[in-house]
């Protein structure tokens, strides 16, 4: 039975120690949980929530609620539930729980006992308060929690309440307003009947708001590929319900007992909406499987450790022969002809019959007569007439055949010698043709005559559909491609130089493929078709691209002409231009061929918009990304289809040297993309009094650079505000300002520096070479002062003195060490961060911000 009088008045708490949790003593445990997922905290404006806080085993049918119980004990005990945050030890939460046991300060009560001492709290609802509101709810709780540990009447002092208020601005930083947990505390009667006995609290398990983006239930919806090469890096487009980006892992595993787990590749830029994910899948354990190996994947968050239900993915082995020229260079080759000979008999009687004995089939031992070949001919042709008419019969018998019927079966054998005769004659003149072909080449040596006489077979194709031009390409022999197409030359039978395999290859594709570039040369200017796709929609251009071949490339584009200028900005099936298959192959020789021949070098690629810039710095491919910039001029601004520029791929990957070569070139640091930095439904948005959301302070469409990075040397680079940043308590304590970080070299050290440099005469592309900062020397060769830029852009990307130091002392200018370690103090402070981080060391993450898009804005 409930006691009224308790529900809206705090209680008086003695500050007596907890009774100790013993076998034997009393103690609070929790029977249901309260249900985890699904149930939504409201604002004050949107009115009392449409049913209680369910129990974790709660279903449609079955109602539960959280429940409690006391046990070892027998009497009257009174159960509070209060919201604590998810923090380990538990503080006290800004939301407050309301219901029908609930008083307004958030904590609702229950008296049990003295027989059934189990609780159930089947009306709690959670109030969400808004974030501008959290230091003032949280600096009042305090001072009540202090309170009622003192006696009554008492009244906190301005010291005490100005040491709530700050206490309660640190709490709100770190606070999720999206997680909750639920703390019982049961207390027993004393002596005089008071409720002040208190058993040691309990903890429940975390209350995501439905609302929050780690709230919902992790699920994989569809997956575009469930198959891929046991080397990874097959990229996989995943739809899912909503995540939150920086707080989600897609894990690779076997249930096997040594196990095995990889991580899908992917960074916050490839999550679009909260919805999908693009990754690359990583490598299997064994490279070597010689049969497919079926592992599971699933989402998997990284904080919550909340996972989903797992689905089957199948590595394949690798396959190192996709274009098939190796196993067909492996096929066996035809036997000697020596089996031909005296081949199928009575071939040529087979027209006939009866006849068909009498020649002896195809006979080459005299060619030049053809006697055999024909006296068989005749013979067949002859047993055909006699079965066309009737077989003769002795006279006076019935089936004697009149005269008209021995006159037909005459003439029809008139015409059968007429056919055979011109037969006879037209391959007696075949047969001469060849003998004098055979001659010739014996004399010379020379195959083509040979090969004239057979042209007419060149387009003949074998079970691979490869005809005679493709497998000299792909056995690589050139002088019998040379001799092919000389005999083809000039003559209808040309056409047989574009004929395609069943893998839609050409003689050039698989010229190109075997990398043989006289053979490309010669085909093309023998009328090969340089603009027939192969089965990935791929030219004979940007298979020499994807190769990253230039001597062949370069054939390609000098011999392409007008009439086929347009291939260079052409897409094969998957979206890639020449450009972007360059790219990958990390080829700077190539791109320049390819954009002095005209290509596009800001054309996005159609699957995901993005550049050749864009590519390069996703692979961090920095020295080409600097040379895309510096020589080939590309846009540094541009953006993907989802509005990421360059400089989003550089800071979601945490690269400090290449956020620095971007800025260095002109990027934008406060450009957005189109990912919204907050969404409606998130319950960690500002909202006024009226309801209204306010998600920011600046009006922000999406993510910037800043709020996508990963490590703190970026958020330097990218932080355009001066002083400390006070985004986060951690952040405060092991992290400094983009200020702080570089007064080891402010402007009146570089600029001392400088001119020491050049009255030394010290080359400053030997000092950019001992800095590792060579492949950045075309940002600022063209300046006035290319020394005092590299030494801002040093200073920029956060190199350490220290490494400044060494450059200085292996060109011997020890009056610019000696500048440097007189300014060595001022720096001390910053060195650990400068070496844990340093752009020019190793790469490694620096502390991650849980959500830099709320914590820092």
């Amino acid at each position: 039975m409930v006691d009224l009088q308790y529900l809206h008045e705090p209680f008086e708490v003695k500050p007596e120690p907890f009774v100790p949790e013993t076998v034997h003593g009393p103690y609070l445990q929790i029977i249901e949980e309260p249900k985890q997922r699904g149930f939504r905290f409201r604002y004050e404006c949107e009115g009392p929530s449409h049913g209680g806080l369910p129990g974790a085993s709660s279903e449609r049918n079955k109602r539960t609620y959280p429940t409690v119980k006391v046990s070892n004990y027998l009497g009257q005990a009174r159960i509070e539930v209060q919201l604590v945050t998810h923090t380990d030890p538990p503080r006290v939460h800004a939301h407050s729980l309301v219901g029908r046991h609930c008083n307004e300060n958030g904590i609702c009560t229950i008296d049990v006992g003295p027989n059934d001492l189990t609780a159930q709290f089947s009306n709690l609802g959670i109030l969400h308060v808004t974030k501008r509101g959290v230091v003032e709810v949280l600096t009042k709780r305090l001072g009540e929690e202090k309170m009622r540990m003192k006696e009554s009447g008492y009244k906190c002092t301005d010291a005490e309440e100005q040491a709530f208020l700050q206490e309660a601005k640190e709490l709100g930083k770190i606070m999720d307003l999206n997680i909750v947990r639920l703390k019982f505390t049961a207390y027993l009667q004393d002596s005089n009947g008071s409720f002040t006995r208190a058993l040691k609290p309990v903890v429940s398990n975390h209350i995501y708001d439905s609302k929050s983006p780690n709230a919902s239930n992790l699920k994989i919806s569809r997956m575009d590929k469930t198959s891929g090469s046991v080397l990874g890096g097959e990229e996989v487009f995943l739809l899912c319900d909503k995540v939150q980006k920086d707080d989600i892992d897609i894990r690779f595993y076997e249930e096997e007992d040594d196990g095995w787990e990889a991580f899908g590749d992917f960074s916050p830029t490839d999550v679009h909406k909260q919805y999908a994910i693009v990754f690359k899948t990583p490598p299997y354990r064994c490279a070597d499987i010689t049969r497919p190996v079926t592992v599971f994947l699933q989402l998997k968050r990284k904080k919550g450790g909340g996972c989903s239900e797992p689905k089957q993915f199948t590595y394949i082995p690798h396959n190192q022969d996709k274009e098939e020229v190796q196993r067909k260079r492996m096929k066996a080759l035809p036997q000697p002809y020596d089996h031909w000979r005296g081949g199928p008999q009575g071939g040529a009687g087979a027209f006939g019959g009866p006849g068909s004995g009498a020649g002896g089939g195809f006979q080459f031992n005299h060619p030049m007569d053809g006697s055999g070949f024909f006296s068989g001919g005749c013979g067949g042709y002859s047993g055909g007439a006699q079965m066309s008419g009737s077989t003769p019969q002795a006279d006076g018998s019935p089936n004697q055949p009149t005269n008209t019927q021995t006159q037909s079966g005459s003439q029809m054998q008139q015409q059968l010698f007429q056919i055979a005769t011109a037969l006879q004659n037209r391959a007696t003149l075949m047969a001469k043709y060849s003998a004098h072909a055979l001659l010739q080449y014996c004399s010379t040596g020379d195959v083509r005559p040979l090969l004239v006489l057979q042209r007419r077979l060149c387009g003949v194709q074998d079970e691979n559909g490869d005809t005679p031009l493709h497998l000299g390409v792909i056995h690589q022999q050139p002088i019998v491609v040379q001799q092919l197409i000389q005999a083809l030359s000039n003559t209808p039978q040309q056409k047989f130089i574009n004929k395609l395999n069943k893998l839609n290859q050409a003689p050039l594709h698989l010229a190109v493929i075997t990398k043989q570039p006289k053979l490309v040369e010669m085909l093309m200017k023998t009328g090969a078709d340089p603009s027939l796709l192969d089965r990935e929609g791929r030219t004979a251009l940007h298979l020499a691209a994807h190769t990253g071949d230039e001597t062949i490339l370069r054939l390609i584009l000098g011999l392409l002409g007008e009439r086929y200028a347009h291939l260079i900005n052409c897409a094969d099936f998957s979206g890639q231009y020449p450009v972007h298959l360059a790219v990958k192959k990390d080829g700077e020789h190539c791109l320049r061929l390819l954009v002095e021949a005209g290509a596009k070098i800001n054309m996005p690629e159609q699957k995901s918009g993005c550049t050749a810039l864009h590519l390069a710095v996703r692979d961090n491919l920095l020295k080409l990304a600097c040379y895309l910039i510096t020589e080939l001029k590309a846009d540094v601004n541009t953006c993907t289809y989802g509005g990421n520029s360059p400089l989003h791929f550089a800071a979601s990957q945490g690269s400090p040297p290449l956020c620095s070569m971007l800025i260095a070139a002109g990027a934008d640091k406060r450009m957005e993309n189109d990912e919204p930095l907050f969404f409606q439904s998130s319950s960690s948005s500002d909202e006024d009094d009226e309801g209204t959301f306010n998600p920011r302070k600046r009006p922000a469409v999406g993510h910037t650079p800043f709020d996508l990075a990963k490590c703190q040397k970026v958020r330097d680079l990218l932080d355009g505000r001066k002083g400390p940043k006070p985004s986060s308590l951690a952040h405060k304590r092991t992290k400094i300002s983009t200020e702080e970080a570089n007064q080891g070299l402010d402007s009146e050290v570089l600029t001392k520096l400088c001119s020491i440099l050049i009255e030394d005469h010290v080359p400053w592309r030997e000092l950019a070479e001992k800095l590792g900062m060579l492949t950045l020397t075309h940002l600022y060769q063209d300046s006035a002062s290319p020394c005092q830029k590299l030494l801002e852009n040093y200073q920029l990307s956060g190199g350490p003195v220290d490494g400044l130091v060494e450059a200085l002392q292996s060109l011997g200018v020890s009056e610019g060490v000696r500048l440097l370690r007189d300014s060595q103090p001022r720096e001390d402070k910053q060195s650990t961060d400068s070496k844990e981080d340093s752009g020019f060391g190793s790469q490694s993450i620096g502390e991650e911000m849980g959500n830099p898009a709320v914590s820092n804005h």
